[in-house]
């Protein structure tokens, strides 16, 4: 399941966006730390190929896949060393597969600002800061470790001591640790020591209706441009949260309706969604039968038996064959045994990649 993290300078949206995403009534009064412990949602992932699927098999039941937003609690300049909240945000968000900055990109008198003044920019670089300077002293107690253990002759000591004396040099000055990565093993290093900076990252830009409409302004060409002068392979998602708000107040069907009538496409949440999944690398394949048709996710370079395994380890350890046809074939011949009277079913083995919109049915045997 993709994990989330949200996080941002108070009063930029973080509460609101998470409320939108899943329908939570949690408080988004206007003041800083108003969300003191993390707020967990999960999410189910809109995905119109399931229910054209579903609408063949007329399953008992139709399962999506999901994603869990995590809301973390406003940080402060200076948290790293305690201010606001302090440390508190780290441990919620040492776990999570992605991080979604929320960065205010509206004026409005009515809601404070904790900086004084609209400035996307400062903001996105006052949340980097801090994040650094968090993965900093990480490094720094690892490091020390690590230097004792590679001056013993330890190879693979060495070789980390190495990789952490780039990151700090990187976190010194307020990039991320990602930035250190050189070989194919760093990206794992850095991964168990839970290093913010290390994360994938993605930027949600909290805007009015007119600049939703338009799709950009100043202050979002200017976020981006801070993110990729920090090396970001940076994505930035526009929302409006006071939109996002009322759509989250009506009924499923009158959302298409709602959001054509603004002239939007999609909601904050697909987009968002979509980017995390563009970020991380995901895809979707599908399994149907008279009991269930479930949506899951992986990673795409994925063989069959690994994507087996995320159904059941027992599929993965006795895979045998996975028989194969892509969405809109199953949906247009009208399930399994028509595409296989076709001629359009396939069989694949162990090394066959998964494709995103595949539709699997594992044979194993433990």
């Amino acid at each position: 399941m993709l994990r989330i993290g949200i996080v941002g300078l108070p009063n930029v949206g973080k509460s609101t966006l998470f409320n939108a995403l899943t329908a939570a009534k949690i408080p988004a009064e206007n003041y800083p730390f108003c969300t003191v412990d993390p707020n967990v949602g999960i999410v189910p992932i809109p995905d119109p190929r399931l229910w054209r699927i579903a609408a063949v098999v007329q399953p008992k039941k139709v399962t999506p896949a999901v994603v869990e937003f995590v809301d973390i609690a406003g940080l402060v300049r200076g948290a790293s060393k305690g201010e606001g909240l302090g440390n508190q945000f780290l441990g919620h968000i040492r776990e999570v597969d992605a991080i979604a900055h929320v960065v205010r990109c509206f004026e409005d008198p009515d809601v404070v600002h904790l900086e004084h003044g609209l400035d996307p920019v400062r903001d996105h670089d006052i949340v980097t800061m801090e994040l650094a300077l968090a993965d900093l002293a990480t490094v720094e107690r690892r490091l020390d470790k690590q230097r004792k253990a590679a001056h013993g002759g330890d190879k693979e000591a060495q070789r980390e001591a190495q990789l952490l004396e780039r990151a700090r040099h990187h976190l010194e000055k307020g990039e991320g640790a990602r930035d250190a990565v050189q070989g194919p093993d760093d990206p794992k290093v850095l991964r168990q020591l839970g290093l913010l900076t290390a994360k994938p990252i993605l930027y949600a830009a909290n805007v009015d209706e007119a600049t939703l409409a338009r799709g950009t302004s100043p202050g979002v060409d200017a976020l981006l441009e801070a993110a990729v002068a920090h090396h970001e392979e940076a994505e930035v998602v526009l929302f409006s949260g006071k939109l996002e708000a009322e759509l989250a107040e009506l009924a499923e069907a009158d959302r298409a309706e709602f959001l054509k009538e603004a002239g939007i496409a999609e909601s904050g949440l697909d987009r968002l969604i979509h980017a995390g999944y563009h970020l991380l690398g995901l895809a979707t394949f599908f399994t149907s039968g008279e009991n269930e048709c479930r949506a899951w996710t992986f990673h795409r370079g994925w063989t069959a038996p690994e994507c087996a395994g995320e159904v059941h380890s027992d599929m993965q350890r006795g895979f045998i064959r996975a028989e194969t046809i892509g969405w809109e074939e199953f949906v247009r011949l009208g399930g399994y045994k028509h595409a296989r009277e076709h001629g359009l079913g396939r069989s694949e083995g162990r090394e066959y990649v998964v494709q995103d919109g595949d539709v699997l049915l594992f044979r194993f045997n433990v």
